[in-house]
């Protein structure tokens, strides 16, 4: 398997709005869009980009009970609501399968999106480190300075 910064190196081109509401709706978008499934399932809002993505997939039969349950609204409303949170649910718990699952469907090798995911949380934990060794640092200097050293 190649390395995760080799992986991210294809350009990001964005889908239109009706191929990204296909893609939404599980469907394989044109071999172009390839860096972008990749960026959209690895990105540091890769969660709330799967969760928009379930909201739409669920948007349908939301408006078929909404419409056609003969209830009152309220009861309407409850049965959407318990729903959406029954979805959601199941959404988050496999949410790193499904994202698998979309990658390996624009033609990278099981387990890309885990490892790019994983890659950049090493260099994000990195950068954190540097800059909480750095701020050490400098209360250290001001530190010895207080006391003349």
């Amino acid at each position: 398997m190649t390395e995760p910064a080799e992986r991210t190196t294809e350009p990001i081109v964005r889908p239109a709005p009706h191929r990204w509401l296909w893609y939404a709706l599980g469907g394989r978008l044109p071999r172009r869009h390839r860096g972008w499934v990749l960026h959209d399932t690895t990105t540091r809002t890769w969660g709330l980009r799967h969760v928009a993505r379930m909201l739409v997939q669920m948007a349908v039969p939301i408006a078929l009970v909404l419409v056609f349950l003969p209830a009152p609204f309220g009861l309407r409303a409850a049965v959407v609501g318990g729903g959406i949170f029954l979805g959601l649910i199941y959404s988050l718990a496999y949410m790193p399968e499904t994202t698998e699952t979309r990658v390996m469907k624009a033609g990278y090798p099981p387990g890309t999106a885990t490892a790019v995911r994983d890659e950049h949380s090493r260099r994000r934990d990195e950068r954190d480190s540097e800059r909480r060794r750095a701020a050490a640092a400098k209360r250290a200097a001001r530190y010895r300075e207080r006391l003349g050293r």
